[in-house]
Parts: C-alpha cells; sequence; structure tokens
C-alpha cells in the first residue's frame, strides 16, 4: 500500500493494451492498481508490498499463469492472497488446476468492466475488513500485553514493599520474642491466611511456635505462642521432616501432582472455636550459619489458590532473611545473658571478698590502737593496713560496676563546692601519691565553682583519676591538679609525667577490663575497672570524661566536665567546725552478722572507742536480744541465713518502741 487510504491491486498480463483496459476499468475503485508484464515481476512486487487481490492471466510466455499461481501459494506471506484468472479460454481441465492452486474465480475476457470492478471490489473490500480485525486483534494483544506488565510491574512493586516491610520489621528489634511475632504478624494475609514460625530454642530444647491467621469469622487477624503439643500431627510430621532434611515441601506435593481432598485438611488448627482448614501449605527451613534454626510454615484456604514457583522465591527469600534476624536475637540475648551472669558473679564474688576483708581490716586497727612497740610489728601492721586498703578499693570497685550494670545506683544529687570535692579525693589519694613520692600540685578556681553532684560519687571518680595518674607514673613524678570553670561546665584535669598512652588506647581506655599495661611483669596491678567506673558515674552526674596522651613515656591528662551550677555561698557561721575534737557519746549497739569474726573484730573495734556492743549471728537471735534491751543503733547484716536483713528490719519496726 503506497499510503493507509488505498489498498493495492496486482494486474498480470503480459499484454500492455490489457494492462492498460483493466487499470482503466478499476480506476473507478480509486485503488492502487500495479501493473506486472510476467509471473517473475509479479513475484518480485509480492516481495515488496501486500495485495488484497491479484488478477492473473493464465497464458503468458515463460512463466504462464497457473506456475505463477503455484508460486505465489508456495510463499507463506501470500498463500491466502486471492487470485482471480482471467482467460480468453474455457477449458475444464485448466480450471481445476487453477482452482486446486487456489484461485477464487475466473473471469473471461474480453471482460465486462461492472463484472470485473464488482468482483475486485468484494474482495477490496474483505481486504479492508481483515485488516481492520488484524488491528483490533494487535491492539488487543498489545493492550493485553501492557496490561500484563502493568499489574507484573504492580506485583513486583507490592512484593518489594513486602520486602521492605518484612526487613523493617526484622530490623527494628533484637528482641528475640518480639522478631518471633513480628515476622508471623508480617507474613500474613500477604504470603498466606495462616503463618507459623516454629525455633527449635537451643537453651531448653524445645519447640517454640508463633502462629498468626486470618479468623474466618472476622477476617481479623490474630496471633498465638504456641507449644509443639498445639499443633495437629500432620503439622509437627512436616515441621520435623523439613527440620531434618533442610528442604523446602509443599502440601499437595506438586512433584506427585497429589491432590487433596476437600474435606481433608493439611493443617487445622483450632482456637477459640474456629477451625482455619488448610488445602495448600509450604514449609520453608529457617536456616543460619549452617544451621536449621526451625520452619516457616504458609498455608492458604483456598484450593485454587495454590503456592507458585514466585510465591517459593518469595517465601524463601523472606526465610533467610528471617533466618539470620532470629539467629542475631539469640546471639543478642545469649550475650545480654551472658553479661547478666557475668555481673551476678562480679556482685557476688565482691560481697564475697569483703566477708573476710572486713574482720582483718578491724584486727589491723585493733593492733594499731594498742601501740604497740615493737619495730616489726608496726611494720606488718602498717604492710597488712596498706595491702587490705588497695583490696578494700578493689572490691568495691568491682560492687560499683556490678550495681551501675544492673541499674542499682541511686545519687544522693546536691550543691556541692568543687573545693570539698578536690580536698576529699586528694585525701583518698595521698597515701598512694605519697609512697610513690610523686609531687601533687593543685590549682583550685579563684572564684567559687558549684556542681550538683552526689559528693561522696564524684570525689571518688577524682579519687580514681588521682591513684591511676599515681600508679602509672614512675616513683618521684609530677602530678597536677587543676579545676576552673569553662563555659556552663566545672572541668578537672588531671596530668601526670607517666608512661603515657598509645595512640591506639585512646578510644578504649575507658572500656571494662582494659589496661595499657599487659606485661606479665606489669607492677601497677588493677583489674581495669578503675576508668570505666569513672566514665559511668560521670555519665550519671550528665558529665564527660577524655584522655589525652602524646604517646608511650610522655604522660596523660584526663579531663572530666560536670555541668556547672549558680550557687549562693553558703554563710561563714554555717562552715565554722568545733577546735577541738569531740569524744564520741558511749551508746548500745547490737551487730546482726552471720560471719563470726566480722562480727567479733567490729565489736572489739566499737569496745576501743566506748561503746557497748552486743552480738547476734541470725535474724531470730536478734529478735530476742531486742526484746531484752532496745539498742540505739543496730548494723544489720542483709544477708542473714533463714530471715534475711531486711525482714528482720520489719519486724523490728513493728514493735511499739522501734521509735526509739
Amino acid at each position: 500500500m503506497q499510503n493507509d487510504d488505498k489498498v493495492n491491486i496486482l494486474v498480470v498480463d503480459d499484454l500492455p493494451e490489457k494492462l492498460l483496459v483493466i487499470d482503466t476499468i478499476l480506476a473507478g475503485l480509486g485503488e492502487n492498481v500495479v501493473r506486472a508484464h510476467s509471473g517473475r515481476e509479479a513475484l518480485r512486487q509480492l516481495l515488496d508490498r501486500e495485495f488484497a487481490v491479484i488478477l492473473l492471466d493464465v497464458y503468458m510466455p515463460d512463466m504462464n499463469g497457473l506456475e505463477t499461481a503455484a508460486m505465489i501459494r508456495s510463499r507463506r506471506q501470500t498463500a491466502h492472497t486471492p487470485i482471480i484468472f482471467i482467460t480468453a479460454f474455457t477449458d475444464d481441465i485448466h480450471t481445476a488446476q487453477g482452482y486446486s492452486l487456489g484461485a477464487v474465480d475466473y473471469i473471461f475476457s474480453p471482460v465486462v468492466p461492472e463484472i470485473l470492478r464488482t468482483k475486485v471490489g468484494v474482495f477490496v473490500e474483505l481486504y479492508r475488513k481483515t485488516q481492520q480485525v488484524r488491528r483490533q486483534a494487535e491492539e488487543h494483544v498489545v493492550l493485553a500485553r501492557e496490561q500484563a506488565a502493568r499489574a507484573a510491574a504492580e506485583e513486583a512493586t507490592r512484593r518489594s514493599t513486602f520486602l521492605a516491610e518484612a526487613s523493617g520489621v526484622l530490623t527494628k528489634s533484637l528482641d528475640y520474642d518480639a522478631t518471633l511475632r513480628g515476622l508471623a504478624r508480617v507474613l500474613v494475609p500477604f504470603l498466606g491466611d495462616f503463618a507459623a514460625v516454629t525455633v527449635l530454642d537451643d537453651r531448653s530444647a524445645e519447640w517454640k511456635t508463633v502462629v498468626a491467621w486470618i479468623d474466618p469469622a472476622t477476617g481479623n487477624r490474630k496471633r498465638a505462642t504456641l507449644g509443639k503439643q498445639d499443633l495437629a500431627a500432620v503439622m509437627v510430621d512436616q515441621i520435623d521432616r523439613v527440620v531434618s532434611t533442610g528442604d523446602t515441601i509443599f502440601i499437595p506435593d506438586r512433584s506427585t501432582r497429589s491432590v487433596v481432598d476437600k474435606d481433608d485438611p493439611v493443617v487445622e488448627y483450632v482456637m477459640e472455636n474456629a477451625v482455619f482448614a488448610a488445602k495448600s501449605a509450604m514449609i520453608i527451613p529457617l536456616e543460619a550459619r549452617g544451621r536449621v534454626l526451625g520452619a516457616l510454615t504458609l498455608a492458604r484456604e483456598s484450593a485454587n489458590r495454590q503456592f507458585g514457583s514466585e510465591d517459593s522465591i518469595l517465601a524463601e527469600n523472606v526465610a533467610a532473611r528471617a533466618a539470620i534476624a532470629i539467629d542475631n536475637a539469640r546471639l543478642y540475648r545469649d550475650i545480654q545473658e551472658d553479661d547478666r551472669r557475668k555481673n551476678e558473679f562480679l556482685a557476688m564474688l565482691a560481697h564475697e571478698l569483703r566477708n573476710p576483708l572486713a574482720p582483718i581490716r578491724n584486727s589491723v586497727k585493733i593492733l594499731q590502737r594498742f601501740g604497740l612497740k615493737d619495730d616489726e610489728v608496726n611494720w606488718a601492721s602498717d604492710v597488712i593496713s596498706r595491702q587490705v586498703e588497695q583490696l578494700v578499693r578493689l572490691v568495691d570497685d568491682l560492687l560499683d560496676i556490678s550495681r551501675i550494670s544492673g541499674g542499682k545506683i541511686q545519687l544522693n544529687l546536691e550543691a556541692v563546692d568543687v573545693v570539698e570535692v578536690v580536698d576529699i579525693a586528694v585525701e583518698t589519694s595521698r597515701p598512694l601519691i605519697e609512697a610513690r613520692k610523686h609531687v601533687l600540685a593543685v590549682e583550685l578556681p579563684t572564684h567559687p565553682l558549684w556542681i550538683k553532684a552526689d559528693k561522696a560519687r564524684i570525689s571518688q571518680v577524682l579519687a580514681n583519676l588521682l591513684n591511676n595518674a599515681a600508679k602509672y607514673t614512675a616513683d618521684g613524678g609530677k602530678i597536677v591538679l587543676t579545676v576552673g570553670g569553662e563555659g556552663s561546665d566545672a572541668v578537672f584535669r588531671v596530668r601526670d609525667t607517666g608512661i603515657g598512652i598509645p595512640v591506639e588506647m585512646l578510644a578504649k581506655i575507658f572500656d571494662l577490663f582494659t589496661q595499657v599495661d599487659r606485661s606479665l611483669d606489669r607492677s601497677q596491678g588493677g583489674l581495669g575497672i578503675g576508668l570505666t567506673l569513672v566514665r559511668r558515674l560521670a555519665e550519671l552526674h550528665g558529665g564527660t570524661v577524655e584522655a589525652h596522651s602524646d604517646g608511650p613515656g610522655r604522660g596523660s591528662e584526663f579531663l572530666l566536665r560536670i555541668p556547672a551550677i549558680a550557687e549562693t555561698l553558703p554563710q561563714t557561721g554555717d562552715l565554722v567546725r568545733s577546735a577541738g575534737a569531740k569524744q564520741p557519746t558511749p551508746v548500745h549497739i547490737l551487730i546482726v552478722d552471720d560471719n563470726n569474726d566480722s562480727a567479733k573484730s567490729l565489736g572489739r573495734l566499737l569496745q576501743l572507742s566506748g561503746h557497748h556492743t552486743a552480738i547476734a549471728h541470725d535474724g531470730p537471735e536478734a529478735l530476742r536480744q531486742v526484746e531484752t534491751a532496745v539498742p540505739e543503733f543496730i548494723l544489720l547484716d542483709i544477708g542473714l541465713p533463714g530471715m534475711d536483713g531486711y525482714e528482720v528490719a520489719r519486724r523490728i519496726r513493728d514493735r511499739p518502741d522501734s521509735e526509739r
């Protein structure tokens, strides 16, 4: 066709005058008439364009009309193009042969113009309608393809959105149970009407299954946590198979083409008198780090909605992500449990260490109070005292770390003058500083500087920094403590001329159990707890601590920042202290402790100070002694056998005379 409006008509004849006549007759149709002078020329024309009808002369030299028709019919593109033979002779044999080659009609020459135009016009109109139908069919195909592509894109988007949502749920929390619940919830109803996440808990060796399903009665999503005994037997068997083999299975099994009877559900779950009957199911292993952790079960209620390959790919993708998330949640749970046990061990260790330390410490003080004259005894007494004090500091650090980790530290916040904090810290650290023959320089602020803090705890923080500087500075070194205001903070700087800190250790120096000197011959001791305690106590006060050093052998500096407050100084009269030390008034003290040595040594030490003491080793004995003689003070151990210290205190408080 030369344009979209005209149809091509091919006229084949070896005589030019006949071609002209036929062209003239067909001109009234208004179509595009193409002339060919031979059969070969006609075949060439058929290679270039499509024709509605072919008018073919039977008798032509070289290749007659019948031979040309045979060649036309042999080509797939022109096999059904209508052929009208034009001939001057009637020959039944040739006519039959022509019809056998697909001729639709014969027109005898000389032709009748009206008959020729009418017959050709019929085929032209038929061709137009055929083309119209073809275009409509092609448009339908294109539309169907576009709709299919659009549906595929929408489905791909839905699946991508679902995967993103599932990933979000799986990464939202490291809580083990929350991960299982979230996974079961997100699977319904996108992947199935029923979902079950079954895991084998490696701690209890028991199954745990979180299920979610669409309630047939209400259409609402429900969720529950089940044990192995709550699942249908067929479901238990199939999950066992998946966990043991690590293979995905389908019910019905597509490989065997088995069919599930409508009245024989594969999975049956009964909850609150509502029956969920699944007609198809897919069970996928949850595998991470080479281990099968459990199985993911998906089921659909409609027998006409079988799981397909795309469902399988998507479900296995989710199962792979879920397995990693579940494994990570387990690891995090185990880490938390190990950390809890570690803290419990540290607390127990510190408590058990304090039990023998208390009587030793008391006994040393008793020896020192007697003022023994023998130089060797005095020397031994001083050695024991120093070492016991060191042990007490280590044990106290252990207890504080376990308390902070467990969130059991409570601060008694008040307005505190930084000068008072420095005095307490320096007094606490002075024995170690003097023992190492260090020079300590203290630079205090020129104006009053106050902080809101727990005085005992913030003094402990500063003392730990001073002790750390003293321990890691060679004998005869220098330590400088500078205190001043910077912006809205009170800043304590502790600088030393000690061993310094390697650059790679600066970021780790405050981590628990971290020490700069890890050589076997290190002489400073310590557990790597002090600086961790410094940082955590500073943070509890809303402050920070930093470490700086130019490297090994070049000393170090620690900066403690605590928010400052505007506070009016106390009146001078409030600071006046008695010039002389007042002798304590003797009082009656009851000591309740199941550790005999600790109770007796403490009692003896208090007696040396002029007090009257009594001892009880358990709760009932303490209550009996309170009945006979009400003490003015009670030193009560909490960890008593049988009746703990809390219960003893409650019973004492219930007495009418307890206000004394």
